[in-house]
């Protein structure tokens, strides 16, 4: 090094909330943005059900990405990527079929135990989904809202999920709710905390606390019960996911990887909550004689 050079500073060590310079692993890759399509692009058309058997609400756990690339020996990233064009299918058939609301699992609390470059490419992936299919959305009639903390979350994924929401709020048709950095226990956590310190500052009484009370603390408290509760890949648990809002949906454990999922196995989920007789922890009264 020549006398007077200045020796070149250490360069700072990336962490997985550093969403600044290369993060981008989504981004060199990302694939382009595809054409409008219409709902039924597929050409297939849903069941006939009868009246009121269609559920309002249907949550997604939307899991088997990384199983399904590792059966074509891909990366997980592929995975995720795979599963986009699920997503867009299943919520065309669920406006075809007559449902008023999807929430899907985007992005877990716990997903941040995942490696870093997983994590990396989870947020930049989550942004961009939005970014590419919000238009789509939007001309659908899709309203889209966001369930989750900000803590941790990279603050361009916020702004892409604010914005989401503002474009759309006006739209009926069906809403899509984003579950992204969501922890059902966390979510029913922050809520109780928050009206511990409403009681502690007694802005209520403790006499006060009640479900309804808690359910206007929830990140979206206008959020419907779950009717339905569909996990694909074939694991049979809920992983945390809207544990308050799913007390009393109807279960369906599909055995189809994520990536593979498509508007015809939601349709097949609606049919088997179609045949079910929901009693809200009611008894159903033998036939007498």
């Amino acid at each position: 090094m020549a006398p007077g050079t200045r020796a070149p500073l250490p360069r700072a060590r990336r962490t997985v909330a550093d969403e600044e310079g290369r993060h981008s692993v989504s981004s060199r890759k990302a694939p382009p943005a595809e054409p409008f399509r219409p709902l039924d692009w597929t050409g297939l058309q849903p069941p006939a059900l009868p009246a009121g058997s269609v559920p309002e609400h249907v949550a997604i756990v939307m899991d088997g990405n990384g199983r399904w690339a590792n059966q074509r020996g891909l990366t997980r990233v592929e995975g995720h990527r795979a599963g986009e064009a699920a997503l867009l299918d299943v919520v065309a058939g669920a406006i075809q079929i007559g449902v008023k609301h999807i929430s899907v699992y985007a992005f877990s609390t716990e997903n941040w135990k995942r490696s870093p470059d997983e994590v990396r490419f989870l947020m930049g992936f989550n942004r961009e989904v939005l970014h590419r299919r919000r238009d789509q959305l939007n001309a659908w009639g899709v309203r889209i809202r966001w369930a989750g903390r900000k803590p941790r979350l990279w603050a361009s994924v916020i702004k892409e999920l604010q914005f989401a929401e503002r474009m759309t709020a006006h739209n009926s048709t069906l809403t899509l709710t984003m579950c992204v950095n969501y922890g059902g226990r966390t979510e029913i956590t922050d809520a109780v905390r928050a009206i511990a310190d409403d009681v502690a500052a007694g802005r209520i009484r403790a006499s006060a606390v009640s479900e309804k009370l808690i359910q206007k603390h929830l990140y979206v408290p206008d959020l419907p019960d779950v009717d339905l509760f569909v996990r694909s890949s074939g694991e049979q648990r809920t992983s945390n996911f809207l544990p308050w809002q799913s007390a009393y949906a109807e279960m369906v454990f599909l055995d189809r990887l994520w990536p593979d999922f498509t508007r015809v196995d939601l349709w097949q989920a609606v049919e088997h909550y179609a045949g079910r007789n929901r009693r809200f922890g009611g008894a159903v009264d033998a036939p007498s004689a």
